[in-house]
C-alpha cells in the first residue's frame, strides 16, 4: 500500500503538467547567457530631407532572433525609412540586413539578416498568459551599450496610449531606455513575452512593450507580403449650410453629410 502510494507520488513529480507548474529559478546571470546570443543591435541609416546639415541620421535599436536564417523581430520606428540597416551580432560580428516586412500599426518589424547561419534563437512565449506581477527581464542596447540587461516586473497589462498607440501592450518597470527599442522582453524562464517599444516621458519606471502574441500574429502576412491589410469602416464628411443650395442650384438640406467607406 505504502509502495504504491509512493509511485503514484513520484509519476505525478515526474509528469508534463507538474514540471510546467515548476517555476523557474535559475540564477539570473545564467538565464542571459542563454538568451543574450539571440538579441542583436540594430543601426538604421536613414536619410532626413528636413534638416540639410543633418541629412543623414542613424537610429540605434535592438532586435531579438526568432529563426536560424536570420530572421529577425523588432520594431517598425527603428527601421521604417532606412536607407541602409547594419546589424550586429551576439559575438560582435557585423553583417547587413533588409527589411521584410512592416506594421506601422503595431510597431512591429521583420528583417532578415545577410550572413552565415544557423544563428541561436530565442524562444517565444506566450503573452496571454502574463500576470501583473510577474518578473521580467529586457535585454537591448540602450544608448548603444551593447547587450545591457535590467529586471523588472509586469506593472498593467492591456495598456492602451491615446495618440501613440490603440494596440494593448504590457507596461513594465523595468528600465527602457533609447536603443532598447525592439529588444525582447523576457519572463523569468527564459522566454519572449513582448518586445520593448517604449517609454513614457513624463514619468519615470513606466515602459510599454507589444505582446509577442500580437507581434506572432502578423509574422505570415510581414512575409508574405510585406506589410499587414487591415479592414476598417470609417466616415468622412464636412457640414453643409443652405447656401450651398444656391449655388449647385439643388435644394440641400443644412446638416453633415458623409460617406461610408
Amino acid at each position: 500500500m505504502r509502495r504504491g502510494l509512493v509511485l503514484a507520488v513520484a509519476l505525478l513529480l515526474l509528469s508534463p503538467l507538474a514540471a510546467a507548474a515548476q517555476p523557474c529559478v535559475e540564477p539570473l546571470a545564467v538565464l542571459f547567457e542563454r538568451v543574450s546570443p539571440a538579441v542583436v543591435s540594430i543601426q538604421a541609416m536613414k536619410i532626413n530631407k528636413i534638416k540639410p546639415t543633418r541629412r543623414f541620421e542613424t537610429i540605434v535599436g535592438s532586435g531579438v532572433i526568432i529563426e536560424k536564417d536570420g530572421h529577425v523581430l523588432t520594431n517598425a520606428h527603428v527601421v521604417d525609412g532606412a536607407a541602409s540597416l547594419q546589424v550586429t551580432l551576439d559575438n560582435g560580428a557585423k553583417t547587413s540586413a533588409r527589411v521584410l516586412g512592416i506594421d506601422p500599426v503595431l510597431d512591429v518589424a521583420l528583417i532578415r539578416v545577410d550572413g552565415p547561419n544557423p544563428l541561436p534563437v530565442a524562444r517565444l512565449g506566450d503573452s496571454s498568459v502574463v500576470r501583473v506581477g510577474d518578473e521580467v527581464i529586457a535585454i537591448g542596447n540602450p544608448i548603444g551599450l551593447d547587450q545591457t540587461m535590467t529586471r523588472g516586473i509586469v506593472s498593467g497589462l492591456n495598456r492602451t496610449i491615446p495618440g501613440v498607440s490603440d494596440e494593448p501592450m504590457i507596461q513594465t518597470d523595468a528600465p527602457i531606455n533609447p536603443g532598447n527599442s525592439g529588444g525582447p522582453l523576457v519572463d523569468r524562464c527564459g522566454a519572449v513575452i513582448g518586445l520593448n517599444t517604449l517609454i513614457s516621458e513624463d514619468a519615470q519606471s513606466i515602459g510599454f512593450a507589444v505582446p509577442i502574441n500580437a507581434a506572432r500574429g502578423v509574422l505570415r502576412e510581414l512575409r508574405e507580403s510585406g506589410r499587414v491589410i487591415r479592414p476598417w469602416l470609417g466616415l468622412q464628411g464636412r457640414a453643409i449650410d443652405g447656401k450651398v443650395g444656391s449655388i449647385v442650384r439643388m435644394p440641400i438640406t443644412p446638416g453633415y453629410q458623409n460617406g461610408i467607406w
